[in-house]
């Protein structure tokens, strides 16, 4: 019969599609024309950015600002393959990537064509001090034992990262190092770009000696004393963790800090630019993010649009000069 085969391609057609569609594969257009409002995360779930995204999105939806907006992973070489997805979306005005030090970082260090300087700053939403992390039984004490056993053996100590390298897990131990007279070339980086949800198996199962990271993934496991913080790497003791010292406190010469924003794609409209800042300022002025701020131990460092934007170039210029100045390109 002559029209089976026809029916029996669309049917076919029809499934490939609804199974391409499940898997994330279809143009982002395509997909949401009418469910609004939509962060793309670079990495897999669990970590800081999934983490700072979800958080969001929940606010946004709980405080009646955005019911509709939605977070989806898109993970891939540390961040990049997002970063040329939302710079493919040009003019996609519904889309929005998070992002942070880490895919900046992760951009220089693949030398991707694609880079966050081609995107539509929208907001940094939070910063975050790094700390210096061990499992329960560690037999590292304190920040000067643990540094003066990585000086003895510099590449024998395993450093646990929840990001790939030129992301901020990965550039705050070779920072460290240069600051205790170890070369950077020495580190011995383990990276576990799932984030979080990757490296705390990794560092309570003693994979790694210990990690550098932002704390605020793993605040049940401190307060359940599975892990402790050896330092924190912002200037002052931080809130959540007052009675741990800072790496300066410590007589370490370092101040390392993470942050994490919004970007859209490139030549969106000015009216979908500015649905994004309203709604984003909408969230930051909630009582629940404030709530949330406090809770996984961010600091508040909103900046919208020109101003973001003039700060993500200079931390895109100074990130090129830290890779470079530490031979990791």
């Amino acid at each position: 019969m002559p029209g089976r085969p026809r029916a029996l391609r669309g049917a076919l057609l029809a499934l490939a599609l609804f199974l391409v569609a499940g898997c994330g594969l279809l143009p982002d257009t395509a997909r949401q024309a009418d469910t609004g409002l939509r962060i793309m995360v670079p990495n897999t779930p669990g970590g800081g950015y999934d983490t700072t995204a979800r958080t969001a999105a929940r606010v946004l939806q709980e405080t009646g600002v955005d019911p509709d907006i939605q977070v989806f992973n898109l993970p891939g070489a540390g961040g990049t393959v997002g970063v040329q997805r939302i710079v493919n979306e040009r003019g996609n005005g519904r889309l929005a990537l998070q992002m942070g030090l880490g895919v900046v970082g992760a951009s220089h260090m693949a030398h991707a064509k694609a880079s966050v300087a081609q995107t539509t700053p929208l907001a940094r939403l939070a910063e975050e001090a790094g700390a210096v992390v061990v499992r329960r039984d560690s037999p590292y004490r304190s920040i000067t034992a643990l540094i003066a056993a990585w000086k003895r053996n510099p590449a024998r100590l395993r450093i646990g990262g929840g990001s790939s390298l030129g992301g901020p897990d990965h550039l705050l131990p070779m920072e460290l190092a240069k600051a205790v007279g170890i070369r950077p070339q020495r580190v011995h980086y383990v990276a576990y770009e799932g984030g979080g949800g990757d490296l705390l198996p990794a560092l309570l199962d003693g994979e790694v000696d210990f990690a550098t990271t932002g704390f605020g993934e793993f605040l049940d496991q401190i307060d359940a004393r599975q892990l402790r913080v050896l330092a924190v790497t912002s200037e002052k003791p931080v809130d959540t963790l007052p009675a741990v010292p800072t790496l300066k406190a410590s007589g370490i010469d370092l101040v390392f800090g993470n942050w994490r924003g919004i970007v859209a794609p490139p030549g969106i409209s000015a009216a979908d630019r500015r649905r994004w800042i309203t709604e984003l300022s909408a969230l930051h002025a909630s009582r629940q993010w404030k709530a949330e701020l406090r809770r996984h131990g961010w600091t508040d460092a909103f900046a919208v649009g020109d101003s973001f934007g003039a700060f993500l170039s200079e931390q895109d210029a100074s990130v090129a000069r830290l890779v470079t100045g530490l031979g990791l390109n």
